[in-house]
This record gives structure tokens, C-alpha cells and sequence, in this order.
């Protein structure tokens, strides 16, 4: 790719952004977080080191920079910084040239950047789990409460093709939760106590009172 090819691939993405940026009613859209406006700039600086000449080229001015930082705030608005840092390194990592937004969103994920497993394995997870399920060590806490949502009885009883969809959007859901810094636990059954005390019936209660009592007069 020619820098006149990268330039209008740049220049092709801003147009759309100033329709974009508004709903077909014309109202404002979602507004990035200052953490998410803090990690578009950090991929920017990341983006100048690694591709100057790319990124001078697609970017020339002060105006076409903020208008693309518009656009990338307003199609990455679903993820925490976090997902949107660890997504850009990966597309410098695994590309030679500079980036688009598309390509960043694509490698948006959520369950990676949290260390937690993909939809499918947590959905096999889910699946594989003996009970009771509350007492199995899950991988992280979402796949139990994923899986608790979707209903044990139907995923062990349902086809993958239907019940992994189920599954995957309440995953979904929970790792949209963790991004929003929600912590997930499960609850803890309280342990046992050594002794269990138990109540006697009230007549052996007396009959055991009036047997103390007269071994009392005995003595």
C-alpha cells in the first residue's frame, strides 16, 4: 500500500466520522470516558513511534488528528481503556502498517485482557462442570454465573448450536459488567461447625433434670 492509498483509506473513514458521530434523531452520542480518551491518545503516541512516516502522512495536521480521534472515541465507546490499549498493541504487533480503527476494534477482547477464557472454552467449562456447581473451582466467577443464567438443565439438555448463543450473550453481558469495574464472587457457604447442638424433647429434658436431682439428694 502506496502512501496515496493510505492517505485516502484515512481520508475515506474521517468523512463518515461527522455522520457518525450523531444518531439518525440527531441527538449527541455516547461520550468517551476520560479513561478511554486517555488510552486514544496513548495508541496515537504508540501509532507516531511505531509508523512515523505512515502516521505523519495519514494524519498531517492538528484537524485531521482530532477528527480521527473523534471517530475512534465514538466507534470504541463499548470498551474500558484497557481492552482498547491491549487491542492496539496487538495490531502493531501483528501488522507492518498502520492500523485503522476497524482493525483495532476487531481485536477488541474483553475475556484477554481480563485473563479470562474465551466464550466458547468458558461455554465448555460451563458445560463440563460436575455438580454441585457451586462447589466446582470455576476459572473465573462470570463462567458459573453465565452458565447459572443460561440454566444448567438447558445447557446440558440443549444442542451447542442453540444453547451456546444463549450462553455467549450472558457472558457478555458479565464481561461488560467487569469492565465497568463490578467485582464478581461467589458466595461462600459458611463451614460447619465441629458440634451441632440439638434440642432434646421437653419430657426427656425433665425426666433427665429429675434424674440429677435425686442423684443431688444422694449425695
Amino acid at each position: 500500500m502506496d502512501s496515496k492509498q493510505l492517505l485516502n483509506r484515512v481520508t475515506q473513514q474521517l468523512q463518515q466520522a461527522s455522520s457518525a458521530l450523531k444518531t439518525p434523531t440527531g441527538e449527541a452520542v455516547k461520550e468517551a470516558t476520560i479513561e478511554q480518551k486517555e488510552a486514544i491518545n496513548q495508541i496515537f503516541e504508540l501509532f507516531r513511534f511505531n509508523y512515523h512516516n505512515q502516521f505523519l502522512k495519514a494524519f498531517p495536521d492538528h484537524d485531521t488528528m482530532v477528527m480521527a480521534k473523534r471517530l475512534w472515541a465514538r466507534l470504541l465507546c463499548d470498551y474500558s481503556g484497557a481492552v482498547i490499549m491491549r487491542a492496539a498493541e496487538r495490531a502493531v504487533k501483528e501488522s507492518s502498517w498502520l492500523p485503522n480503527v476497524h482493525e483495532v476494534l476487531a481485536r477488541c477482547d474483553v475475556a484477554d485482557t481480563f485473563g479470562l477464557p474465551s466464550a466458547h472454552a468458558a461455554y465448555m467449562e460451563a458445560c463440563r462442570a460436575p455438580s454441585p456447581k457451586k462447589d466446582f473451582a470455576w476459572s473465573h466467577p462470570a463462567v458459573y454465573f453465565a452458565g447459572r443464567a443460561t440454566d444448567w438443565f438447558f445447557l446440558a439438555n440443549t444442542p451447542e448450536q442453540q444453547a451456546f448463543p444463549v450462553f455467549q450473550r450472558n457472558y457478555e453481558i458479565l464481561l461488560q459488567r467487569l469492565q465497568n469495574g463490578e467485582n464478581l464472587e461467589l458466595d461462600i457457604a459458611p463451614a460447619l461447625p465441629e458440634t451441632v447442638a440439638v434440642s432434646l424433647p421437653r419430657d426427656e429434658q425433665r425426666q433427665r433434670l429429675q434424674a440429677l436431682k435425686q442423684l443431688i439428694e444422694r449425695h
